[in-house]
């Protein structure tokens, strides 16, 4: 984590902890107490607070959770701190949380694949035509939410479980496809959202399902990329030869060994790194940190004024327009104007911040790492 965040330019430090027990074994009202404790626990040890340490959702957790955690150090340590519920983020809106940050992760793997694979020099390297049109994906992810996959299934979107923690679809050419509705997406709390971005990013797409299949043959089937998103260890000595796939987009931590990335590297497949691909999710609870801190949601400081200087600039050109041809021009703005006109929402300004940040550090690790040597693994002991 402390690394992840450097990668995006985050001011954090990092660390990784939780508690371990099997959720499925407790009732909602057990798993809050749990929770409820293990954050008293950390505030009386001084581990937790808005300028100190501030957790994120991980696998297992939620909106729900950072909910408690904030709620607890509300009322123990943060009592009578205004920053207290900065303590967290991951949590629902209404709470201090901020708009987009349930699908930072998968958007911020798309972006880091797109930035990758446009790469001519990069794509060139495991020979494929640089971007994202016609490429074929494996995608594996947790399946996390079984409500979303029920509706995913029911509505006949071409998204259908295969087992408990892997989902299974082919990109290729064929007639167009139509993505789910984003409410789908927002609540799925999932890498699934790097799906939806990738079928609107890449047309004309069609889905064409892999049924029953294990967890071996899903990773080594043919595929340009590969995306592992689920658990860590995937990708290991044992199949890394295996693995078909030209590119390894590694949207879990972890998922790929060491051993097996000398592997996938000798046999010239790009492996782009967790450490930069899954940093949407961190790089999103920053600017929800920020919000917190700052007691102001992103936009309501420009909405009016963007909105007002948008109509000045359609009267300015209007009245240009007139004086030179001496006549009325009335002009009508386009239904895409009028959307925009009214300036960025929180939501508009959080997945542009994250677009750039992928951005912005993809160019700096194309022109700092050589091509046989770009995949990074660090393990912290």
């Amino acid at each position: 984590m402390t690394f992840k965040c450097a990668v995006v330019d985050v001011p954090f430090g990092g660390a990784k902890g939780g508690i371990k027990i099997k959720p499925s074994q407790y009732s909602q009202v057990e798993l809050e107490k749990i929770t409820r404790r293990f954050t008293v626990e950390l505030a009386k040890k001084n581990f937790i607070g808005p300028g100190l340490d501030v957790p994120a959702p991980d696998m297992g957790t939620g909106e729900k959770e950072m909910s408690w955690i904030a709620d607890s150090f509300d009322m123990t340590l943060g009592y009578g701190n205004m920053n207290a519920y900065g303590c967290v983020t991951g949590k629902p809106v209404h709470l201090g949380g901020i708009h987009g940050r349930i699908s930072a992760t998968g958007r911020g793997v798309f972006h880091g694949i797109e930035n990758f694979i446009s790469s001519e020099k990069y794509a060139k390297f495991v020979g494929l035509e640089p971007g994202l049109t016609g490429k074929t994906f494996i995608v594996q992810v947790p399946v996390s939410n079984s409500n979303f996959y029920a509706k995913m299934s029911s509505q006949n979107h071409g998204i259908s479980p295969v087992q408990d923690f892997n989902i299974c679809s082919t990109y290729t050419d064929g007639k167009p496809f139509t993505p789910c509705p984003n409410r789908f997406y927002h609540n799925a709390g999932s890498v699934i959202e790097t799906i939806s971005n990738l079928v609107q990013a890449v047309t004309p797409l069609i889905f064409n399902f892999m049924f029953q299949m294990t967890e071996e043959n899903l990773l080594e089937a043919e595929c340009d990329i590969l995306v592992p998103a689920a658990n860590e260890k995937q990708i290991t000595i044992k199949n890394a030869a295996n693995i078909k796939a030209k590119v390894i987009a590694e949207g879990a931590n972890g998922p790929t060994t060491p051993a097996a990335e000398r592997i996938l590297i000798e046999n010239k497949k790009l492996v782009i790194p967790d450490l930069y691909l899954n940093a949407g999710g961190v790089t999103v609870s920053y600017f929800e940190w920020l919000k917190n801190i700052n007691h102001v949601s992103f936009g309501r400081l420009t909405w009016k004024y963007e909105k007002e200087a948008n109509f000045n600039l359609l009267a300015s050109v209007q009245e240009s327009l007139e004086n030179h041809f001496k006549q009325r021009i009335p002009i009508h703005p386009s239904t895409e104007f009028l959307t925009k006109i009214a300036g960025a929402s929180e939501r508009d300004i959080v997945h542009s911040g994250l677009e750039f940040t992928m951005e912005r550090s993809a160019k700096v690790l194309l022109n700092e790492h050589s091509l046989q040597g770009f995949a990074v693994h660090v393990c912290i002991l």
